[in-house]
């Protein structure tokens, strides 16, 4: 063997290195997790630093990865045939493309790659200065390449969109939370402040036929009882109807040293807020926030009083149910046997959704106005209608509200047992008529 040869051997080998460097750094830089890189990045890793800023520049990395990658495998393939035509003959071209095709596949691909994507960040992180060296070197080719890119795009109108939907977002915490990063609580706590920007006033509110107030002729006598009887520390005050609220009065104002303030009520009142039912919990925090107070009156299309949404009933759409010593445990999905549950109509038709997987097209909030929407009249104790495989009974009701219903569950049938019925049923006809 000469020294010519011995030489191409050993560029043949270094392109086999190369080919594995780009393979695995084109895996290890789409693989990588930003935000984890980036972390390092903030704590003084200057390595880190440069790999998360090639990372933000990805277009010029993956071309001078495929330029360097494209040059090393045609460099090696044109070596194996210059050995293998030297040694074998005709038949050398045949045999380099088949070896050097094996090699490069299980050295120059699938091995760097996987082990780039087991570890992406430490990888990106041991290439970054090489690859940063290279892109300097080949910035002409991807200059062109970029245009080139530009005119692509205008040809076939491609849109960017680099934006992550809401979607996207719920199942990267559902991924995340499979993984074992996060645990449930912390991925509810996610899903909720996801969710929290699509969540309106009339989905979380108090309706007025729920609405604890008082009347600003009532007597402090009577103000005191229905602080005593509601454990309430807010109250809104209304003029005359419950649709002229025209403040709220705080306990610790009304009591002064453990006694009722000697003053008139209006004195110590905070102006309400107002605000629409279709207002985004979202925006309507951060008005609270800037007008301090924790109850919001939330007015229907007329202007009248809708109900009233409090600080407390935001904070729960993101945490969760705040329970204090006085709130009274009331479960929302009873089960009473095995396929019949009784639900307070309440609930949000999403949750009743979810709990039943249902696909509920309805302008109603609460499971008891789509109760009212499907009967199409005023219910009654009794009152009953099916819907996809759920049977709803009205079981109680107060004044002319739907309290609480029964929910039957029935087994859907499957297309076996619908054709196995079918069948069963012809048989039976053939019969009959046989006789």
């Amino acid at each position: 063997m000469n020294e010519g040869m011995i030489m191409q051997i050993a560029i043949m080998l270094f392109c086999i290195i190369m080919s594995a460097y780009f393979s695995a750094t084109e895996t290890a830089f789409s693989s990588l997790n930003k935000t984890r890189l980036k972390t390092m990045a903030d704590k003084d890793n200057k390595r880190a630093e440069l790999a998360y800023s090639l990372a933000e520049k990805y277009d010029k990395l993956i071309s001078t990865i495929l330029i360097g990658n494209n040059i090393v495998n045609i460099l090696l393939a044109s070596l194996g045939t210059v050995i293998f035509v030297h040694l074998m003959g005709d038949i050398g071209a045949t045999v380099s493309t088949v070896v050097i095709t094996v090699v490069v596949l299980i050295f120059g691909e699938i091995t760097p790659k996987s082990i780039a994507k087991d570890q992406p960040e430490k990888f990106a992180i041991f290439s970054a200065p090489l690859i940063n060296v290279l892109i300097v070197l080949l910035t002409p080719l991807n200059f062109l390449f970029s245009l080139w890119k530009k005119l692509v795009s205008k040809l076939f109108k491609v849109e960017e969109n680099a934006k992550m939907s809401q979607e996207e977002l719920l199942m990267l915490v559902e991924e995340v939370q499979q993984d074992g990063s996060i645990d449930n609580t912390e991925g509810d706590l996610l899903r909720n402040a996801i969710e929290f920007t699509d969540r309106r006033a009339e989905d979380i509110i108090t309706h007025r036929v729920d609405l604890e107030a008082v009347s600003i002729n009532d007597s402090k006598e009577e103000i005191a009882r229905v602080f005593s009887a509601t454990r309430f520390s807010r109250i809104p005050v209304y003029n005359e109807t419950i649709d002229d609220i025209v403040g709220v009065i705080h306990q610790k104002d009304f009591y002064v040293d453990g006694k009722m303030i000697d003053g008139d009520i209006k004195d110590i009142m905070s102006p309400p807020v107002f605000i629409h039912k279709s207002e985004k919990i979202s925006d309507l925090l951060k008005l609270l926030q800037v007008r301090k107070s924790h109850i919001a009156v939330v007015l229907d299309e007329y202007g009248g009083t809708f109900g009233i949404v409090t600080m407390e009933d935001i904070l729960e759409e993101l945490v969760g149910e705040i329970w204090d010593e006085h709130d009274e445990v009331v479960e929302d999905f009873k089960k009473i046997s095995e396929n019949e549950y009784t639900v307070d109509c309440a609930v949000n038709i999403e949750d009743l959704e979810r709990f039943f997987d249902l696909e509920i097209e309805s302008e109603s909030v609460s499971f008891g106005g789509w109760i009212m929407e499907q009967l199409g009249k005023i219910a009654e104790v009794g009152d009953s209608f099916e819907y996809e495989n759920i049977e709803v009974v009205v079981d109680a009701i107060d004044g002319h509200r739907v309290t609480f219903a029964k929910v039957t569950v029935h087994e859907i049938e499957s297309d076996e047992d619908e054709e196995t019925s079918s069948k069963d049923n012809s048989s039976k006809e053939g019969s009959s008529k046989e006789k």
